[in-house]
């Protein structure tokens, strides 16, 4: 499988429409190129789930991914992600301080409800021309 090494990779839940919005804000502030984004549910979102070894079963909602380095996964991932994002969202790196299973009861309670709050899409979404070139 051929990834940019130079790119971080976020795997998100491609009918989710809180994670859609998140993709939306992450591609509008991703000021340095970073992220590159593919959809869970996409042939190429499950192959590097499968390499990884995550279990989507447990863990269905963000995952970080730095092709040959490390993965992140829940709150963990999550505020990688602000960290990189920099200006006042990498105050968010303050609960890294805090326990991974603390934060993840957080993350885990807003994944949970997620479409019941946000809604569900029926299928993953198409990004724009604009946007084609950060997704794989």
């Amino acid at each position: 499988m051929e990834l940019p090494r130079d790119k971080k990779i976020i795997l998100f839940d491609g009918v989710c429409n809180l994670c859609d919005a998140t993709v939306q804000f992450l591609i509008k502030h991703d000021k340095k190129d970073v992220f590159r984004f593919v959809a869970l549910q996409s042939e190429i979102g499950q192959e590097i789930v499968r390499y990884i070894g995550i279990d989507t079963s447990k863990v269905d909602s963000i995952i970080l991914y730095e092709p040959g380095k490390a993965y992140y996964y829940k709150a963990q991932a999550a505020l990688e992600i602000a960290s990189e994002i920099g200006g006042f969202y990498s105050l968010l790196s303050i609960f890294k301080a805090f326990p991974d299973k603390l934060n993840n009861m957080v993350y885990d309670y807003i994944a949970r409800n997620r479409y019941k709050w946000y809604g569900k899409k029926d299928a993953c979404m198409l990004p724009t021309l604009e946007t084609k070139a950060k997704f794989l």
